[in-house]
């Protein structure tokens, strides 16, 4: 299988083709934000290089939230135009379990984390597996301080991962003393051939067109229309506009 991956969700934008598990190309940039300038024509120059064309890709394989509103938008965008226009699957995981697959050791507690700016964060729990990351908390963007009440249930080692934990280390080595881990340099990043090798075991999108991105918390627009229209959360703002 020929698969595509992509991860734009925060500032490093990184990309990947595989042919099965082996990587045949690969880049990941952390130096610009410009991710709507620079995806597409590094998707093309991995292509490219793989020797391959877009029509020989079987799967795109995305990260589509939490994390940046620009960011998840341009890397879902682009997953459901190719997923589209070359008739090919399109598979989406979470941002959060994309770095909680660079933790390799099994049955290990991760919280991967992004600062939510405010004093919160876009988080989650994860306990590694044989056969990837497995849910022991749902991802959500919640107050740090309500988060680390939810993790004092597990007296154990828990591996923070991010380039975010930096903004937190202090804090959350004075909360859980020697039950704090954290990976260091690259370990820290989202790296798309690891995402690509998860997702080529997931089940893809029954509808390409449904296939939204996962903010976890509301746009600014959405939050507006709210306030102009209590009582009508449930119902879609962009109709109203």
């Amino acid at each position: 299988m020929h698969v595509l991956a992509i991860d734009t969700s925060n500032q490093p934008l990184t990309v990947a083709v595989l042919d099965d598990e082996r990587v045949l190309a690969t880049t990941t940039m952390t130096t610009h934000r410009k991710h709507a300038e620079y995806l597409m024509p590094i998707v093309e120059k991995l292509v490219k290089y793989a020797k391959l064309t877009p029509q020989d890709l079987d799967r795109v394989v995305i990260s589509n939230g939490p994390g940046s509103y620009t960011g998840i938008r341009i890397a879902t965008t682009v997953g459901k135009v190719l997923a589209d226009t070359l008739n090919i699957d399109l598979v989406g995981i979470s941002s959060l379990m994309a770095l909680a697959l660079n933790v390799q050791k099994e049955h290990q507690l991760v919280v991967p984390l992004f600062d939510g700016r405010n004093d919160n964060l876009f988080t989650g729990l994860y306990r590694t597996s044989q056969s990837g990351p497995e849910v022991v908390i749902e991802d959500q963007h919640i107050n740090f301080d309500k988060w680390l009440q939810k993790l004092d249930e597990f007296n154990e080692p828990i591996i923070f991962v991010g380039s975010d934990v930096d903004h937190f280390v202090d804090r959350l080595k004075s909360h859980f003393g020697t039950n704090f881990k954290s990976l260091t340099g690259i370990d820290n990043l989202p790296q798309a051939a690891k995402i690509g090798v998860y997702g080529e075991k997931q089940d893809p999108v029954s509808n390409i067109n449904n296939f939204n991105p996962n903010y976890l918390r509301l746009t600014k627009a959405q939050a507006d229309w709210q306030k102009l229209n209590p009582g009508r959360e449930n119902e879609s703002y962009v109709e109203k506009n």
